[in-house]
This record gives C-alpha cells, structure tokens and sequence, in this order.
C-alpha cells in the first residue's frame, strides 16, 4: 500500500468545486490505500473545499487531520495505525487540534478503533464519507456528542462527482461500482464495503466527462469486481455497453482497465476493448493461483481449464494485450508440488506484469478455519521463487523492446535532470507497473511522446524521445 503525498501540488480541482477561501478552518489529509480508497479521498476533499475548508501541505498549524485508511490485509493496517499514531503525536504537542479517521480500517474496526485510540476525534466509515463536512463542522466547533459515522452499504454506488484530484492532472481514476459479490475465502473486502452496487451508465458519464474537462488523458476505470459491472443493477453484465460510451466522450487518449474478475470475460467485451481506439490493450485480472484444488479451497469459482481458455480468446482478440495479474503464495494447504504446478505455469504463460503476495490470515474470513496452514518463512520463499520466474519472462520481454518505438506519456521529471523523464507505456498502469527513463527536450508531465527504447534498467525501460510531444 502507498501513502500519496497530503497534497499533490500539481492536481487541480474540478471546474465545479469551490472554495470560500478556507474561512471555516484548514486540515491536512492522508490517503491510504488501493485507487479506489483514493477515490473516496478526493470526494472527500471536494466536499470539504465546497463548503470552505481550507488544505494545507503540511499538517503542523491545521486544524485537524484527515486519514483515509486502508483495512484491507494485516500490512495495510499496520501503516493505517502508524499515520494514525502520527497524527495523534501532533496532537499531543498541541501542533493540530483533532484527528479524523475514515475509510476501510474505520469501517473494520468500528467502534473499537475509538477503545484502542482514544484520542482519535472522529470516526467515519466507508459509507459515511459524504458527511464528512458535518463531521469537520462538528470537530471545530468542539461539539463531540457524535464521535462515529457509521451507514449501511448503499443500493446503489455512490455519486463521484466534484472531486478534488490528488493525481497528476493528467490522470484520473474512475469507480464504476462499488462492494464486491464474491465470496474468496480469503478476502475481507466484502466485510467492509459491502455487496455489488452498480453506478448508473449514464452517471459514469457524467463524472468521466467531468473529469475529461479537467485536463484528464488517461481515465483508469477501477471497481472490486469490474466485469460483474451491471449485473445487479441491469441483470446482465453491461461493462462493454459502458466501455462504448467512455470511448465516445472527447478529450481522453487512453482508457485503462483494472480489476478484471476471471468471469463474465467474453468475446463481445473483448471486441469492444479491441475495436475502442482509446482503450488500451491491458486489462488487470488478479488469478490468485492456478492449481485447481486451491481455487477451490480460495472459492474463486474458475478452473485451471477455463482460466487457460479465456487467456487465450483474449490474446486472441486483442493483439498486442497485456495482462497483469496477481497471485497468493501460502494460502492454506498449499503444497510443494501445488506451488510448483503454479511456478510452472506462470513462466510458460509469459504474462507481461505479476505481482505476488504472501497470505494474509484475516479474521472474519473462511480461510482462517482452514487446516494445513503453511509457515510464514516458507510462504515467503515461494513468493520470492516465483518473482524469480517473472523476473526472466520481464527481463526477457524487455530486451526485445530494445530498438522499437512506442508511445510514452509522461508522469514526471527526474529529479535533478533537466531533461530526463519518468514515464510509462500503453502496458503499465501508475504506482504498480514499470516505468520509461526518457530523455528529451521540451518535455512536461502529461504529454505524450513517441519514444525509442535504447537500453533497460532492471524491470524498466530507457527510451530518447523523437518527433514532437502532443
């Protein structure tokens, strides 16, 4: 999990947000988390700039604090309570004067989050976001008669609009939906945000052409479960309706897919990412493992069978796709020869980005009943085995790119180098996949500039810019 910056200096608000010059008082604020924890944020902080509230860079001299946590594994939590415990030590030496805490940690915790940090001044769940205001109204003006906001998961998603981005400018992330109706028997998710709430077609459109009017050239369209998109809502899966739509609004150059659940995959939604001249070819797809008898035991609901048959229709259909997936090394009953099965595979499978994550025991989910549980030293060594693996697919893959040219947009300067650029590929997706070093004149965050790969650095690329940046 990644702490953003409390302020990106570089992102601007929706045109539609106003400020009243921060006359009802300043705060800083924290976000934790996946994107669409970072979502919630910038709602929040859209919300509290409407109605006057002020943000500031640093948080010494604020009125009070806000952190957004994540609850999602024990890793996340224990950096949750570390910016927690922060803020509460500036309390102490009297540098703030309240600490707000929101988002999945609050909403895991409940009320025991108030029994083991005391000082904490507010509470606020998943759901309760929205009146964020009135917490902060409640927080400066002494009134500490409510100290929770606690609501039940919506029917339907909640609206996104009138954000306060804290990306860059040039990229912005967009919640379809909103909970999750699986049911893996690892995860937590469920717990804390909820079932499956569609957001309406038409209000996805309003907030990615929102979005769009505010300097946005790549949207990345997030969700738990982002091929179950329609279902309770429509009753069918209408993820490629909503794809044709975001194709059409002007002013995006690329759309990015995250969070594919290996379901409702199929040949009329990959057609539509295939024939969309600003999707990109990369879809996100977490997979967890590929050994039959652990999907089963993880409840994911596919098999080794039908994961190998839509891997390849969507190869298939969409030439050049790049698939990043996920996977959980040490589950419960996992064998040798089960890891094996999985090292095998993913080094026969070539995928273009992994990512590999050790089991977290999480109270309240089915996997913690499970027998056979594997030592934490052994989990590790086979997720470290399986970096090994990917580590020469990538390097293999990169070598090849040497003398091609492909598009880059840029995220950032080097620091220190006047014409050295961070930057990535239709294939990398911000914060989790690999970058371009890129050098070149007259380039500027959000451009995007034809690029010829000369040299690798590791899982990265080198490029030298040619042509003009658009």
């Amino acid at each position: 999990m990644t702490q953003l910056p409390i302020l990106n200096q570089s992102a601007d608000p929706a045109p539609s947000c106003s400020s009243s010059g921060g006359a009802k008082g300043s705060y800083s604020f924290v976000s934790l988390g996946c994107p669409k924890n970072l979502v919630d944020s910038e709602r929040m902080l859209g919300l509290l700039q409407i109605d006057g509230y002020s943000l500031v860079q640093e948080p010494e001299g604020a009125d009070f604090v806000v952190v957004n946590t994540c609850g999602f594994i024990e890793a996340a939590r224990n950096e949750s309570f570390a910016a927690i415990h922060e803020m509460l030590e500036l309390k102490r030496q009297g540098k703030i004067r309240g600490v707000i805490v929101s988002g999945c940690l609050a909403e895991r915790q409940k009320e025991q989050l108030l029994i083991d940090c005391p000082e904490i001044d507010q509470v606020v769940g998943v759901f309760g976001r929205d009146e964020i205001t009135k917490v902060a109204d409640r927080l400066v003006g002494n009134l500490d008669e409510q100290r929770e906001v606690f609501r039940p998961a919506p029917v339907r998603a909640l609206e996104d609009r009138h954000r306060l981005r804290i990306t860059p400018k040039h990229f912005a992330y967009l919640k379809i939906s909103e909970g999750c109706d699986r049911l893996c028997t690892f995860c937590a998710i469920p717990k804390m945000r909820g079932k499956h709430a569609t957001k309406p077609i038409e209000e996805v459109i309003r907030e990615a052409e929102e979005l769009a009017a505010d300097g946005v050239r790549e949207l990345i369209v997030v969700a738990q479960d982002t091929t179950y998109y329609g279902m309770d809502l429509y009753g069918e899966p209408r993820l490629a309706q909503l794809l044709q739509q975001l194709n059409a609004v002007k002013g995006f150059d690329w759309i990015r897919l995250m969070y594919f659940y290996p379901m409702y995959i199929d040949e009329n939604l990959m057609k539509t990412i295939a024939d969309a001249d600003k999707i990109v070819p990369y879809v996100d797809m977490p997979l967890q493992h590929i050994n039959d008898n652990m999907l089963r035991r993880m409840a994911r609901r596919v098999t080794r069978s039908s994961t190998e048959e839509s891997i390849a229709m969507m190869r298939r259909m969409v030439p050049d796709l790049a698939i990043r997936t996920t996977f959980i090394t040490g589950f419960p009953g996992e064998t040798d020869e089960q890891f094996d099965e999985l090292a095998q595979w993913v080094g026969e499978q070539k995928f273009e980005r992994v990512g590999v994550f050790t089991y977290s025991r999480e109270d309240g989910t089915p996997a913690v009943k499970l027998p056979d549980a594997v030592a934490e030293e052994v989990a590790a060594e086979r997720r470290d085995r399986l970096m090994e693996v990917q580590q020469e697919v990538v390097f293999e893959r990169n070598d090849s790119l040497i003398g091609t040219k492909m598009d880059v947009i840029i995220d950032q300067p080097v620091p220190g180098q006047a014409t050295a650029w961070m930057g990535r590929t239709i294939h990398d997706a911000p914060d989790v996949d690999c970058v371009v070093f890129v050098s070149g004149e007259g380039l500027a965050a959000g451009q995007i500039v034809q690029t010829e790969i000369v040299a690798t650095h590791d899982y990265d690329l080198i490029g030298a810019a040619i042509g003009d940046p658009r």
